[in-house]
């Protein structure tokens, strides 16, 4: 069976573990999940971004890197919960915009991420989960990690503006992208089917731009 690498991503909240995992279950893949939870820089960056974005952007990106040596490592198929691109294109790039990561930390920054991209392969598909911020907010008051609660909507919307522009200029494989806001892939297991349809229709070359 030919070995596959499928990344799973979107916006903060938008489903993308849930989808990893369900995924994972249903095709017999290894999943490997965001480091968000155990990320000891978090708590502190939501409530002083400019103090330790730096700080939390780096141990994202070095987790990343250790998930990519080991998902390469695999004999099997993997599915990745968050890309490394959307660690640079949208969160550093982000801070760097608003002026929570200054110049030198941002060149730093995107030094090491360049050298990263250079060393790895890319996905043999990018599912992009799309929400609008309203769909957004109320999966994160369901899922009620605390230091998300306080989450500025403004700050979504500009995250939702930068995975936009980041996905329509994305060319490095195939983007499958799911209107997350129709498509409830928890609640209707026919949704989650529609979903595995078209990922491996999309794996074997036919042309599917969006799902919803």
């Amino acid at each position: 069976m030919t070995k596959r690498f499928v990344a799973v991503a979107g916006n903060v909240g938008v489903g993308k573990s849930t989808l990893t995992a369900l995924l994972a279950e249903r095709l017999g893949w290894e999943p490997f999940f965001e480091a968000v939870d155990d990320n000891p820089y978090l708590a502190d960056f939501y409530k002083d971004m400019r103090q330790w974005a730096f700080h939390s952007q780096i141990f994202f990106l070095s987790r990343r890197l250790r998930h990519h040596y080991e998902l390469l490592s695999r004999p099997h198929s993997v599915i990745q919960d968050r890309s490394v691109y959307e660690d640079a294109e949208i969160f550093a790039r982000n801070l760097y915009e608003q002026g929570s990561l200054d110049e030198r930390d941002y060149q730093s920054y995107r030094e090491l991420y360049q050298t990263l991209c250079d060393l790895v392969p890319p996905p043999d598909l990018v599912i992009y989960l799309q929400a609008d911020v309203k769909t957004l907010l109320d999966r994160i008051r369901k899922r009620g990690r605390p230091y998300e609660q306080d989450i500025d909507p403004a700050y979504l919307a500009r995250l939702n503006r930068l995975y936009d522009r980041w996905i329509d200029s994305f060319v490095l494989c195939p983007v499958l992208k799911i209107r997350a806001a129709s498509i409830d892939f928890v609640a209707h297991p026919q949704h989650l089917d529609r979903i595995v349809a078209s990922l491996q229709e999309k794996l074997a070359g036919k042309e599917i731009l969006v799902l919803e």
